[in-house]
């Protein structure tokens, strides 16, 4: 059955799978910084300040199950990972949501703030 485009209310709704993927911000850094070239799990918990390798272990078997990133096993037992076709093209979204961040950041840091001045009476 067909839906109108962007009824996301709808359970099989292409807008929710996207949703769902960067929903998870572990995932969205993950994409961020394979970006840039393949790495090998201990590059990625270096670069990616505050994931335990457990969680990127996670993310990262999540990922390749959306079809986004894949695993290379050298003959070397060397293991990387990297974006595949598909994950590439998340990166311009990303980089979209992170360009917003840089530009209104502070402006919802600010309106948290004040709302929690607010609440406690200041």
């Amino acid at each position: 059955m067909s839906h109108p485009a962007g009824d996301v209310f709808l359970a099989d709704c292409p807008a929710r799978l996207a949703i769902e993927i960067i929903a998870d911000k572990w995932a969205v850094v993950v994409v961020f910084a394979l970006s840039r070239r393949p790495c090998r799990h201990g590059e990625l918990v270096g670069l990616i300040g505050g994931i335990s390798r457990k969680v990127l272990t996670q993310t990262l078997r999540n990922l390749q199950g959306y079809g986004l990133v894949e695993r290379h096993v050298y003959e070397d037992a060397r293991v990387e990972y990297s974006l595949t076709e598909l994950g590439r093209t998340l990166v311009v979204p990303i980089a979209a949501l992170t360009e917003w961040a840089d530009r209104h950041g502070e402006a919802v840091v600010d309106f948290q703030e004040s709302q929690r001045d607010g609440a406690d009476g200041r």
